[in-house]
């Protein structure tokens, strides 16, 4: 119990210090980066039957992606950041649904959806 209290203090320190220096690019990479690691442990929840461990992990990547939408610059971003917006919505309403069946095919369609974002994202830099 120490041990995992040790570690998780550690990868906060971790996050915390990663975040303090990244520029808005780098934190938005990192979004889709969280995203994309709580999803596969959401679907590995359901394959092991830990439904509190998808509830967890559902509830994490659900903040993430309104940390998403909250970065959407509707003034400069126009119709690209309403579609972004729309895209994030339809993503959050998928993965409540593969929550609610535990289908693991809905948290793999919601990676695939915004690992096309990400990929775009990544190549901006």
């Amino acid at each position: 119990m120490v041990a995992s209290h040790a570690l998780n203090s550690y990868a906060a320190v971790q996050v915390d210090a990663g975040v303090e220096g990244a520029s808005s690019h780098q934190l938005i990479t990192m979004l889709f980066d969280g995203v994309y690691t709580r999803l596969a442990q959401a679907k590995g929840a359901i394959q092991q039957n830990d439904l509190s461990l998808k509830a967890k992990k559902v509830s994490e990547t659900m903040k993430i992606i309104m940390g998403l939408r909250e970065f959407l610059d509707f003034d400069q971003g126009g119709e690209l950041a309403a579609n972004l917006d729309a895209l994030y919505d339809y993503i959050q309403r998928t993965l409540m649904q593969g929550h609610i069946k535990n289908d693991p095919a809905k948290f793999d369609e919601c990676r695939e959806l915004l690992a096309q974002v990400g990929d775009a994202w990544s190549e901006i830099s």
